[in-house]
């Protein structure tokens, strides 16, 4: 069933502060896994899209960003470096949300990438060490062999390997949905324009809200 739930009316001049309550809100009530979870969307050169889950590891609301990990190499990494445009999705089945966002990624800073790495779990850094993501491999126990490999590698202190690290993206765009008793959906759409946009931190323009029919 349905919750009776809106957006707020007027809406408000901008929605990350909204959006970061809603993540912050599944991330409390932990009623799936990976409440942060979202959907990447990237397209190739030639326009070909492709769509993958990753985990949001930030959402900023003052800076109107959300940051993710990967390997460079991967399919993603490929296609982020072609073409930096990207979305995102987060859907929230049992909250009855879901947040859309566009805008333009570009790798975070080698400090940045750095001091998350230093706090993941061991595991996780060696993991990153031994995969090739997206390239192919002959088995699994291929796999393991290069684990147990960066294994015996890295006894104590594992660098970021240069190939892995962050990424953030400057939105550009914001859908906030909330699902409606005969499904007329509460939908609103913010945008606003950017520039310099691969500086450290781009000049952004003011919020612009629209309400949308469901």
């Amino acid at each position: 069933m349905v919750p009776e739930q809106s957006l707020p009316d007027p809406l408000p001049t901008e929605p990350f502060t909204l959006a970061a309550a809603w993540l912050a809100e599944a991330t409390r009530r932990a009623d799936q896994p990976n409440p942060n979870a979202m959907v990447l969307a990237t397209c190739d050169a030639n326009g070909h899209p492709s769509a993958r889950i990753v985990l949001c590891k930030e959402m900023e609301p003052t800076a109107g960003s959300v940051r993710f990990v990967s390997n460079y190499e991967s399919r993603k990494g490929h296609e982020l470096g072609t073409n930096p445009h990207a979305a995102l999705v987060f859907h929230w089945d049992h909250l009855h949300r879901q947040i859309r966002m566009e805008g333009i990624v570009h790798k975070a800073t080698p400090g940045d990438s750095d001091s998350y790495f230093a706090s993941r779990a061991r595991n996780s850094q060696l993991g990153a060490h031994a995969s090739n993501q997206s390239q192919p491999i002959a088995s699994p126990a291929a796999l393991q062999a290069q684990l147990d490999a960066v294994r015996a590698r890295y006894a104590g202190a594992v660098p970021r390997p240069p190939h892995w690290g962050g990424y953030v993206m400057w939105v550009q765009a914001v859908e906030l949905w909330v699902a409606g008793v005969s499904r007329l959906h509460d939908r609103a759409r913010w945008t606003r324009e950017l520039s310099d946009v691969c500086a450290s931190r781009p000049v952004a323009g003011p919020w612009t809200a629209t309400r949308l029919q469901p």
